[in-house]
């Protein structure tokens, strides 16, 4: 199977763009070679619309709609599969700082469970609660900073802030486990480890690498579902992030027999199907399967964003309603995720719940040495 990705949206480090709140990841596949067998099904499409290359931005809704039933040709033709993916980046620098200053392994003054449990996800929507996109603004200025100083600084008052608003999270336990961890890390800022040490680790936490994460890991799910390899993942060389990008392939595919439990009631990240092959990083221009992904990219963009769309072009979405997938990285979707699990869990029995209280108790044992000294 052949993968070529692409992205959309991409504003670096900078989270806060009014213009471009969201980062989008587009995969195309086909068990075909794209960049073989498909440059001799869009050269006729370059002639007739007198363009060098297919830019679906340039070319906007007048222009695709020339060429809409071709293009549904040709997903026919090589039985084009479609996978898209997007990031809310101010939500990122959320999760960023949550998943930094309420790690239970480096902040003990939170509870086990709230962390390495699906519990996470319930203190993460209350604390998203406590921001405002000021506040938002500085803890990434903190977490992006190589100057230790100017980010301890930061996050001590972005701490501040948010203990100053906790009160208004309604229930107890809550409160005390926001106010215990966020007192914790104001007091032990150093050992939080909440910036990075150099510009170049900056990269491994933007947006752009989280979301080729989820992008790798799609691609690892088809490979199992098909049953088969991977024989080429194309990916749009750019100077700022390939290298980041192999650096993450590499990684998974080094770590392929590796299990990685994360805690009970969390997924098991499987990473035994990820591909064999290392990416390749290829121009835009000398790639029809990247030709192709950005034209898939700019239609589902346009969709999921409600912007007009022409009739002709939505018969693309329609042909992958049930053939692609869509992943979405932000609170709103973690909400939607959460919620219905914690819904459908069962009561528990009465032994399960004193076994519960006494776990609990073991655990605030511990976390108490922590919060009182």
């Amino acid at each position: 199977m052949y993968f070529y990705i692409d992205e959309s949206g991409q504003t670096g480090l900078n989270l806060f763009d009014e213009s471009q709140p969201f980062l989008y990841y587009g995969v195309l596949r086909s068990k075909l070679n794209l960049d073989v067998l498909a440059e001799k099904s869009l050269k006729p499409l370059r002639r007739k619309l007198e363009v060098e290359r297919l830019h679906a931005a340039e070319l906007g809704n007048g222009r695709l709609v020339e060429i809409a039933s071709e293009l549904n040709k040709i997903k026919k033709k090589y039985d084009l599969s479609f996978d898209f993916c997007r990031v809310a980046k101010a939500d990122h620098a959320l999760i960023s700082f949550f998943d930094q200053v309420f790690d239970q392994g480096m902040n003990p003054a939170v509870p086990w469970n709230a962390y390495w449990t699906p519990l996470r996800y319930v203190l993460l929507i209350k604390l998203a609660y406590l921001f405002d996109e000021d506040t938002l603004k500085k803890a990434w200025d903190a977490r992006i900073s190589v100057n230790d100083q100017k980010a301890h600084k930061l996050l001590i008052e972005v701490c501040e802030t948010i203990l100053g608003r906790v009160h208004n999270i309604p229930d107890a336990r809550s409160r005390e486990i926001l106010t215990d961890g966020l007192s914790w890390a104001i007091n032990h800022v150093s050992s939080i480890s909440y910036n990075i040490d150099t510009k170049k680790d900056a990269l491994q936490i933007s947006p752009n690498l989280v979301g080729f994460q989820s992008v790798m890991h799609g691609i690892a799910s088809r490979l199992e579902k098909a049953k088969c390899k991977a024989s080429k993942v194309v990916v749009d060389r750019q100077s700022q992030f390939n290298a980041a990008q192999e650096y993450i392939s590499n990684f998974y595919h080094e770590a392929r027999d590796v299990p990685w439990v994360m805690g009970p009631g969390l997924p098991q990240m499987n990473l035994s199907h990820m591909p064999t092959v290392p990416i390749t990083c290829t121009a835009g221009t000398d790639s029809a399967g990247l030709e192709l992904v950005d034209i898939y990219i700019w239609i589902f963009k346009r969709h999921v964003e409600n912007k007009p769309l022409a009739d002709e072009l939505a018969s693309i979405i329609n042909g992958q309603l049930y053939r692609g997938s869509y992943d979405e990285i932000s609170i709103n979707a973690l909400m939607n995720r959460w919620g219905k699990w914690f819904q459908d869990l069962p009561e528990p029995s009465e032994e399960q719940l004193e076994k519960a209280k006494e776990m609990v108790a073991q655990q605030e044992a511990y976390r108490k040495q922590h919060v009182e000294s």
